[in-house]
């Protein structure tokens, strides 16, 4: 079999396993994660979000609009990406946010008091900052289309993603299919995070489309199932 060939991403391959289980992850405090853990790795991602009044087919609420992207890893994150050395969490999440997605810093910089939750890895040395920011719909719109200048488009990220945050009508398809996905590092679980402490979703809708994602799956791919279990 050919040998993977990682080139300069080889230092960095470890942070993104697929298939790595989430369990050894752990919720620390912030003050914690830049202090005691400061000479871990850290990576800082930025959920921007705008609230959608909207009705969709005269059927479904569309809720709001939270800003991920297909990554160059065939995965779905957010924007953001690794700290450097001597880099503060929040100002590297700044840094990547105007490299990924063109954001304007003059207008939608984040800082310290948009920090929701950060996450600990002792196994890979490594901590994940996670940030969200409410803009208007008309904001949110602007930079879908200003992602397109971005200086990392079409290299390390290749295009945003809208999370569907409805369910249709067999229980199934939107919100539960998307939660199906191939998910980066902790992306599904800040998603769930950062859509209940915005109130776009209940957290019984919330836990009725993980419920139903896990039918999805179930029923969409079976071979994936039997596999696990050998």
């Amino acid at each position: 079999m050919e040998e993977n060939n990682w080139g300069w991403l080889a230092p960095y391959e470890k942070f993104g396993r697929l298939g790595d289980t989430k369990d050894t992850f752990k919720t620390i405090e912030y003050s914690e994660a830049k202090t005691k853990y400061s000479s871990f790795t850290h990576a800082s991602h930025g959920m921007l979000f705008a609230r959608d009044d909207k009705v969709l087919w005269d059927l479904y609420k569309a809720r709001g609009a939270v800003l991920m992207q297909m990554r160059f890893d065939g995965v779905i994150g957010f924007p953001g990406g690794l700290v450097e050395k001597g880099e503060d969490p929040v100002c590297g999440l700044n840094r990547e946010m105007e490299e990924e997605i063109c954001l304007d810093l003059t207008s939608h910089r984040f800082t310290d008091q948009d920090h929701v939750v950060s996450f600990l890895n002792e196994d890979k040395s490594l901590v994940l900052h996670f940030y969200k920011k409410e803009v208007s719909l008309e904001e949110f719109k602007a930079l879908e289309i200003q992602n397109l200048q971005a200086p990392e488009y079409g290299i390390e990220t290749y295009g945003i993603v809208r999370p569907p945050l409805f369910t249709m009508g067999d229980g199934l398809r939107g919100f539960p299919a998307f939660l199906a996905n191939h998910f980066a590092g902790n992306a599904r679980e800040e998603l769930v995070i950062g859509l209940s402490l915005s109130n776009l979703l209940s957290q019984e809708e919330i836990q009725a489309a993980l419920k139903a994602s896990q039918t999805f799956q179930e029923q969409c791919f079976p071979n994936k199932k039997k596999a696990s279990q050998t």
